[in-house]
């Protein structure tokens, strides 16, 4: 490297930074050559660095001999130029470059790295594979599109933290090696070397060690952290995922969904540029289920899960009074336009709610110009016909489509189809954020296979207060519980998509021990498994409450990404493998024998 090189590096501009103000300066950058032209004794080089592009030019009979060294530059080589910021031609002006009225007469040059032949082209119109962006992850982070996402990235996060300092929170991190506890996911287990065949768990959250912080009077406590969990991969999931974790002292519910709306103003604005109306409308669980079939609505479109039981009680189709007899519903949404969907289409559809959501079947009718048609209405009558189209809100050119079953599987099969569907004929507003909490989550819910209790969010949450009583009654098996406990929880819902979730903890050692009962955890285990929590909370634990957010899929949605993928400097496959690094991959013997472990393929 030469000497004019390296003394100048303090003295670097980025591309971008220059303007039609700083015509007539001599400048110094550093950077990739991101584009060449040589029309001979000519060459325009296109240099990037991080902030932009910006035009240089190299003649002839300005360079001399050192002119030899820009006909050498190809694509991605590393160079260092100087030269003089002059005012492009008026025609040579581009507008689609924010330095398009300037150029550089280039004085001196120096490549300082060369560059192989790169496997795809880093232009944004390059449509390269993701597998092999993905293994030169490096070469993708050099695209615009990626390069401005990680930028994102970081404007959130350090909003964020801006703001929740000026919120007096204390950032305090918790331990990355613990004790495997019970989720809701599979734990990432590290084996440890001291202690032979004991193993720590890598964190599925902090939930426990923040509620220890509250009951250790830290009072307001976050973290921006890394958190494992061991699942089935998808376009919104990783094996590790960055998460917001937020805990508060002294707080109820209202409280916290306010703090947070007033975050979200605050930040979206500043990082996004996108302002948002507060306060959040609220959604009890039970409405979203049975009015949208999901937890995590997409309001920005209709289409709405409407109960139609009692108009098709009397019918002759079997499918739909089997149902009923059976102890299940008849529900049914309206797809604006949809009557255009061909029977190839409606199969395909069929088949995809039979295998991922165990529908038996899709039931539909067309609205035509005589009212609803198909091959199962003659098993209906006018009367009931007439009623379904008024209850549906349907016109012609629409088209119904019925879910009968028993309610979770209905609810769960007409929420996907309504979302499938929605692209091509509700066709959500992109830019729109519609944010809404979902509120009075059930606390408790049936494992089909073992019959017992379980943690709909874990068991931490706290119960309704008015709820409290049916407490008792989930405990006693001489009852046959017909109530719904309630739990004090809460999840932010933006554009179909949950970027938050949180409770309101137990902080009454005994009550803890009742939920714990009621879930089957027997007090060896709950010791085993949470002795620590137990034992803090007999020591004066506050009233607290928190939430935690997906940085990862908020970042997702407002950068209008395909994947969290797509916002992740370094993610994993769906399959959970490294495409640039190769793990996992397995590691030696002597490490395993260290380790007093053993690898078996099964």
């Amino acid at each position: 490297m030469k000497d004019w090189v390296r003394k100048n590096f303090k003295n670097r501009v980025h591309a971008e930074s220059l303007t039609t103000k700083d015509i007539g300066k001599k400048v110094f950058l550093c950077g990739w050559a991101f584009r060449f032209r040589d029309q001979g004794g000519v060459i325009f080089i296109d240099l990037r660095d991080r902030s932009g592009i910006v035009q240089i030019v190299a003649r002839k009979e300005a360079l001399g001999e050192s002119f030899h060294l820009a006909e050498k530059i190809r694509s991605e080589f590393v160079i260092a130029v100087e030269g003089e910021l002059v005012a492009r031609d008026k025609e040579a002006v581009n507008p689609k470059m924010k330095t398009g009225e300037v150029e550089i007469i280039l004085s001196s040059l120096e490549i300082l790295n060369t560059s192989k032949t790169p496997p795809f082209s880093l232009d944004e119109y390059d449509a390269s594979g993701e597998e092999v962006r993905l293994k030169y992850r490096y070469l993708d982070m050099r695209t615009n599109e990626l390069k401005d996402r990680m930028i994102m990235r970081h404007k959130l996060i350090f909003a964020i933290r801006n703001y929740l300092n000026k919120k007096e929170f204390l950032e305090i991190e918790t331990p990355i090696l613990n004790k495997s506890t019970p989720e809701g996911a599979r734990d990432f287990l590290v084996p440890s070397r001291l202690n032979a065949g004991e193993f720590y768990a890598l964190p599925q959250s902090p939930q426990i060690f923040k509620q220890i912080l509250m009951i250790g009077g830290m009072e307001k406590y976050f973290q921006i952290v890394k958190c494992f969990r061991d699942e089935d991969l998808r376009a919104d999931r990783q094996p590790e995922f960055t998460q917001l974790d937020m805990e508060y002292a002294f707080v109820d519910e209202e409280e916290i969904q306010a703090s947070i709306e007033d975050m979200m103003k605050e930040v979206f604005s500043e990082v996004f540029q996108k302002n948002i109306t507060t306060p959040f409308p609220r959604m009890v669980y039970k409405q979203a289920i049975e009015e949208y079939g999901s937890d995590k609505p997409d309001l920005r479109f209709g289409m709405k899960l409407v109960n139609v039981s009692e108009i098709v009680k009397d019918c002759d189709f079997q499918v739909f009074t089997g149902a009923l007899q059976s102890g299940g519903i008849v529900k049914a949404i309206c797809v604006p336009g949809g009557a255009q969907i061909s029977r190839k289409e409606i199969d395909e559809l069929t088949q995809w709610l039979g295998r991922d959501y165990r529908s038996k079947g899709l039931a539909y009718m067309k609205h035509g110009a005589n009212g609803l048609e198909s091959t199962i209405t003659k098993r209906f009558s006018e009367e009931a016909l007439t009623k379904l189209a008024k209850a549906m809100n349907s016109k012609e050119g629409d088209m119904l489509f019925f879910g009968a079953d028993k309610p979770s599987i209905v609810h769960n099969s007409l929420g996907a189809l309504r979302l499938k569907l929605a692209d091509k004929y509700e066709t959500p507003n992109p830019d729109e954020l519609n944010f809404s909490w979902i509120v009075d989550f059930p606390m408790f819910e049936k494992d089909e296979e073992t019959n017992s209790w379980i943690s709909l969010h874990h068991p931490f949450t706290s119960p309704k207060s008015e709820d409290m009583p049916l407490l008792d009654d989930l405990m006693d098996a001489s009852k046959n519980f017909q109530g719904e406990v309630r739990a004090k929880a809460y999840d932010l819902v933006l554009n179909g998509n949950e970027i938050g979730g949180g409770s309101i903890r137990i902080f009454d050692e005994s009550l803890q021990t009742k939920v714990f009962q009621i879930l089957g955890i027997d007090a060896e285990s709950a010791k085993e498994k949470f002795g620590f929590l137990l034992d803090a909370l007999s020591f004066g634990a506050p009233p607290h409450g928190g939430i935690a957010f997906g940085i990862d899929r908020i970042l997702m949605i407002l950068t209008k990404a395909d994947s969290i993928r797509d916002v992740i400097a370094f993610p994993k496959t769906q399959k959970g493998t490294c495409m640039m690094s190769g793990c996992p991959t397995p590691v030696g013997a002597d490490q395993l024998e260290e380790l007093k472990l053993r690898a078996i393929k099964l």
